[in-house]
């Protein structure tokens, strides 16, 4: 499968540029996906550098270059610290993550992640166990499935979509995309109807992978992963992400409390190195129109923790 059919990565001249890379440096790839972010890293290392490229999805393991610098882990990047010891790494020179979903998840129907066609209604990055979609549909209560929807999306009624599962799997289980879809089309505005769609997959996709959970651990981790001056990069695609990785790098804790020392200046581990998030241009949206909500924040690591 080439690159193009499996990912075309948003932003990526401005991810690599950001990222300052060392021709002798040690680099992640936390989400390889096609590839396109390793090969760009790849392609400015020097014949001592080394980069690690993670994914939980099988199938990315068939865009790996054949490179004896690029080692690949199939793993969830919140075990980035247990690969970087195996592997004999002590410290990263820059770690990236693309938050973003491939291509080759929407558009392989198999997989259930898209209302467009019809699929068992999956949607697990890794095939290989935890629960479906379809199980989070069919077992949660009502209350939360409105808690699922109020955190992931911005639905005016939210109580309406958890009421019409209820409803509807009561007389079959729901199991299908197009199903779903039927179901939930019942509460929601026609006028906006592909957009709620969208929110209730993806609000769906984020619970059945844990991907919130998966996210903080994995910046934490980046405190101790990088050495003095190492860069983090990240690409979000929905404000959720985009508020936990900005309040990360500002403050260098999750939840965005910017402590002072007795001078007043801040002791964020971090230097900002963008201050506002990077967003595509008008011609790479034309050309790539899933980048049109990407948002890449990049930021240097001053003080390293050796928890």
């Amino acid at each position: 499968m080439t690159e193009s059919a499996y990912h075309i990565p948003a932003l990526l001249n401005e991810t690599i540029d950001g990222l300052s890379i060392k021709s002798d440096g040690i680099y992640a790839d936390v989400t390889f996906g096609g590839g396109g972010h390793s090969r760009a890293i790849l392609s400015t290392l020097g014949e001592n550098g080394r980069l690690l490229g993670l994914d939980r999805d099988s199938d990315a393991m068939a865009n790996s270059p054949e490179d004896e610098r690029f080692t690949f882990v199939r793993s969830d990047y919140r075990y980035l610290t247990n690969f970087a010891r195996y592997h004999g790494i002590e410290k990263f020179d820059g770690i990236l993550a693309d938050l973003g979903v491939s291509f080759h998840h929407f558009d392989e129907g198999s997989r259930g992640f898209s209302f467009r066609s019809d699929a068992p209604l999956d949607m697990r990055m890794n095939r290989s166990g935890g629960k479906t979609a379809a199980e989070i549909v069919n077992t949660y209560s009502e209350e939360e499935l409105i808690r699922l929807m109020r955190t992931f999306t911005d639905l005016r009624h939210p109580g309406g979509v958890a009421k019409a599962i209820i409803a509807a799997r009561a007389k079959s289980p729901i199991e299908t995309t197009f199903q779903l879809a039927e179901t939930v089309g019942k509460s929601i505005d026609p006028r906006h109807e592909k957009k709620d769609l969208a929110q209730i997959f993806q609000a769906l996709r984020i619970e059945t992978n844990n991907e919130i959970d998966s996210l903080k651990a994995f910046l934490l981790s980046t405190l101790t992963l990088l050495g003095p001056g190492g860069r983090l990069a990240v690409l979000t695609y929905h404000s959720i992400e985009d508020r936990l990785v900005k309040n990360f790098m500002r403050s260098g804790n999750l939840e965005g409390k910017e402590e002072k020392d007795f001078f007043g200046r801040s002791s964020s581990p971090w230097k900002l190195i963008t201050r506002s998030p990077i967003t595509a241009s008008e011609e790479e949206v034309e050309t790539n129109p899933r980048a049109r909500s990407a948002k890449l924040r990049i930021a240097e690591l001053i003080k390293p923790s050796s928890r």
